[in-house]
């Protein structure tokens, strides 16, 4: 495993294969620098929604609304929206402008801000349930809908090439929740980093 520190560059967002951005992402570190507090771990889960095509995704069919649109942006951009009422949910956009694909961060080994991760959190310890989902990611980071649209190059939120994860290492299977997609309920656009327990990253 290489180590090569550094924001990832905007031109790796606008990869138009969001499978490959979703598993590439897996490894990387996602940064937050909300409220002057910075935060962040291992990006250990990954799912891919590719697009009009794909009836998981919230653009499907080209569907565009006021919460969709930011995923017809260019790639290099945070989609954040608001599920059901409860839960903020962090996103990737990728490929090119007109294109609507995302990649939903579900998960991360936490290794920066561990003090503030807890609290917010609400937690008095690091434990495998602590950044082990996306809606846990965005109360864990900061994340709300004030960051929709940021650009992942900010000094907010951004995403560093700090590891190389080899292909054995990944496990890739469905993605869950969205039974109402029919037969792409199945597809294998879930992306998980192997024996990945979501403690603090070494």
């Amino acid at each position: 495993m290489k180590s090569n520190i550094h924001k990832l560059p905007k031109q790796f967002y606008y990869n138009p294969n969001t499978l490959d951005v979703a598993r590439k992402l897996i490894g990387k570190q996602l940064v937050t620098k909300i409220d002057g507090k910075v935060c962040g771990g291992i990006i250990a889960e990954t799912e891919a929604y590719h697009g009009v095509t794909d009836k998981a995704s919230h653009a499907y069919g080209g569907r565009k609304t006021p919460r969709t649109e930011v995923m017809f942006h260019e790639g290099g951009i945070a989609y954040v929206y608001f599920s059901y009422g409860m839960h903020h949910l962090f996103n990737v956009v990728t490929g090119r402008t007109g294109d609507p694909k995302a990649v939903l961060v579900r998960g991360i080994i936490p290794n920066r801000g561990i003090d503030t991760i807890l609290y917010r959190r609400k937690q008095t310890q690091i434990n495998p349930k602590l950044v082990n989902g996306p809606a846990k990611l965005c109360q864990a980071l900061g994340i709300s809908l004030e960051h929709n649209k940021i650009s992942l190059l900010s000094n907010i939120i951004w995403i560093e090439n700090a590891r190389e994860v080899e292909k054995q290492d990944i496990i890739i299977t469905k993605r869950v929740g969205v039974d109402y997609a029919g037969t792409d309920a199945s597809l294998p656009y879930r992306f998980i980093l192997r024996h990945a327990d979501y403690r603090t990253a070494k």
